[in-house]
């Protein structure tokens, strides 16, 4: 396990405090890591796509989750000031606060999402830009995952369509997640949010040799998890659809790779498709038999690899 050479807490605004770590050599290419969920937040292990002799690696925990504050687990934890463009700021407002001219951004899911809009947002500061497991959480993205995910897995969406309550629309079950999250009954926040995490593992193991790490985590991370996902799937990233692919030419000029598996139903893999015929300083490698995030990682080595020699 990497242990960090410097971490802290950055003050943003809205009374967020954001934790971040650095691994690897202080005087190597600058690296930042954006996790997914949204809400799973950083890991150590998210080095391991780095070389720690060439590369300073950055790791955030986003607003909201792992060990940043106010805990978005918390029903009280205000989640109207955390969106796509808060998220963006917050990034920026590292770079600065660690002395960063430009680095390269790994996007892991989510966080593909969250690199494209922060690289389009901010393309003189993003040097290169890898996503692994891509998504740009459009409507259509977030309602193939809640809803037309059911024909691969209908008993297992019968049962996450009936734990979302008797009156929710079967179309926005991420919103009626949202509303459970939400509930003053902590029993009723607690069962909305094992039962998102069900779906989610579900739907992410579409290969022989997936292990559900979702819905066996501690109670607290699943409240966590479940609250940020619901809260950027029901506002599809608080981006208008299409705005990540449209935008593409914003950030035409940063060489990138993008990597996604083949397996990956949850996220098929049209999306980085589409995503690479309108960004040409990016390669695409589509893995044979890898599902989402599992089996990518040797392909992004390679990459990150190949984008800061």
């Amino acid at each position: 396990m990497s242990i960090p050479h410097a971490h802290g807490h950055l003050p943003v605004t809205d009374g967020n405090t954001l934790h971040w770590e650095e691994h690897g050599t202080p005087h190597g290419t600058p690296c930042l890591v954006l996790h997914g969920g949204p809400g799973s937040g950083s890991h150590p292990r998210l080095v391991r796509f780095f070389d720690p002799a060439r590369h300073r690696v950055l790791l955030l925990d986003q607003r909201g989750a792992g060990r940043s504050t106010p805990d978005a687990a918390h029903p009280d934890t205000d989640l109207t000031t955390n969106t796509t463009a808060h998220l963006i700021d917050d990034i920026e407002a590292l770079r600065v606060a660690r002395g960063i001219d430009t680095w390269l951004v790994l996007g892991l899911s989510w966080g593909s999402t969250l690199g494209l809009a922060y690289t389009q947002a901010h393309p003189d500061r993003v040097r290169a830009l890898i996503l692994a497991a891509v998504t740009t959480t459009s409507p259509t993205e977030v309602h193939w995952l809640t809803h037309d995910m059911g024909r691969v897995f209908p008993e297992r969406w019968e049962a996450f369509r009936d734990a979302a309550g008797p009156g929710a629309d079967p179309h926005r079950l991420p919103a009626a997640y949202a509303r459970l999250l939400a509930d003053p009954d902590p029993t009723v926040r607690e069962e909305a949010a094992r039962a998102w995490c069900r779906w989610e593992d579900t739907h992410m193991a579409t290969t022989t040799d997936f292990t559900p790490f979702l819905s066996t985590r501690p109670v607290d991370f699943q409240l966590r998890f479940a609250r940020l996902v619901t809260h950027y799937w029901a506002h599809h990233a608080f981006l208008p659809p299409g705005h990540l692919l449209t935008n593409t030419h914003r950030m035409a000029h940063v060489p990138g790779a993008m990597i996604h598996g083949r397996l990956d139903i949850s996220g098929p893999a049209d999306t980085a498709h589409h995503l690479s015929r309108r960004w040409p300083a990016a390669t695409l490698t589509i893995v044979e038999g890898a599902g989402h995030t599992k089996g990518l990682r040797e392909s992004a080595v390679r990459a990150i690899d190949r984008l800061t020699h």
